[in-house]
């Protein structure tokens, strides 16, 4: 049985890549061996992570300035080993606050530096994106976080800055088109639109490395896993297996242009059955909605689980909303199927017209 998932993450996969990754966990490119065997150092591992790099890059069209890497620790991670690598013990960076990601990369950085909260929208419980900030030009970078799972929010312009920009894109990467070459550094654990839970991808400049005075623990020095072409110690290997074949999946969807044809009208449907029906509505500002996590309520909330169970029947998984926000959440990842979307405004028709 195929459910409809529209978990926040892990979340759904194509089928053509759980195919392909079903049989090279018996014997992998008629090795004798598994995927989950093989050394990561042969020439096996190497082109599966050489081809991701480059895959990467290529649907990202970065400059050569770029290194791409295939890490360990999750974004949690890359929430300390930016301003580690970037901060300065005197100097200041500068970021917006649009949630819970973004306050524990704050938290993280307020151990290496000064932290300047340029904007924030934590009064309305992270309903907009701030159109108003503030940036100062002797800042080391601005970071933001493109999308926000928990609240349904999503940067829908890159804002213009005069300082390097950070982007931790976990939840939008690779879903819609944009210029990436705008940031100086973008991270992404690649479990909800590039691949399975268990790595992070890191794009970033080699020109902003090697400025900080401070001493580096060597695995955390991204120099050092540059140099290692992302082996400084053993990769998540089955990990970037599944988002070498995600992003082959995507590319020959088109990459991000054509994924983000499918993207928005996903996301258009749903709104636009959340704008007309009576029993839900939405808790974002309109011109801030993400195109990724879809967050509605009832106005009616005591027939929140009543829906939830009625949702279940209909085989519609991962739709309860976080718990700092309540209702639902919809995530429609880049494999998500448009069909998926439809039984979900379906089951939403149907159970408006039966509480009538």
């Amino acid at each position: 049985m195929k459910v409809h998932n529209f978990n926040a993450g892990p979340s759904v996969l194509p089928n053509e890549v759980l195919y392909k990754a079903s049989k090279a966990l018996i014997d992998f490119e008629g090795s004798g061996m598994s995927i989950l065997e093989i050394g990561h150092r042969t020439p096996l591992f190497q082109a599966v992570i050489d081809e991701a790099r480059n895959l990467v890059r290529e649907l990202m069209q970065l400059e050569d300035d770029f290194e791409v890497l295939y890490l360990h620790g999750g974004a949690t991670q890359q929430f300390l080993q930016v301003p580690m690598n970037l901060l300065e013990n005197d100097g200041t960076a500068s970021y917006i606050d649009t949630g819970v990601w973004s306050n524990k990369a704050i938290k993280e950085a307020k151990q290496f530096g000064f932290v300047d909260v340029a904007g924030s929208s934590k009064e309305s419980n992270y309903t907009y994106i701030p159109k108003q900030f503030n940036v100062s030009p002797k800042s080391t970078y601005l970071h933001i976080t493109t999308n926000n799972t928990i609240y349904g929010t999503q940067w829908q312009h890159i804002p213009e800055t005069e300082v390097p920009l950070i982007g931790d894109m976990s939840s939008d990467i690779l879903s819609r088109q944009m210029d990436f070459n705008k940031f100086s550094l973008i991270y992404a654990g690649v479990q909800k639109n590039m691949g399975a839970a268990g790595v992070t991808m890191v794009a970033v400049r080699k020109s902003i490395l090697g400025k900080v005075t401070r001493k580096l623990p060597t695995i955390l020095d991204y120099r050092n896993h540059i140099e290692n072409g992302s082996m400084l110690n053993t990769p998540p290997v089955f990990s970037i297996y599944i988002s070498m074949l995600t992003l082959r999946w995507l590319r020959d969807q088109g990459g991000a242009a054509g994924i983000e044809k499918l993207n928005e009208k996903k996301a258009a449907f749903l709104y636009d059955e959340i704008d007309h029906n009576p029993l839900f509505r939405g808790t974002v500002a309109k011109e801030d909605r993400s195109r990724m996590n879809v967050c509605f309520i009832m106005d009616k909330p005591e027939l929140e689980d009543e829906f939830l169970k009625f949702t279940k029947k209909e085989d519609i998984v991962g739709i309860k909303g976080h718990r700092s926000v309540g209702g639902f959440r919809a995530s429609l990842y880049n494999a998500l199927p448009y069909e998926s979307v439809e039984v979900l405004v379906e089951a939403m028709k149907y159970f408006s017209l039966k509480k009538a």
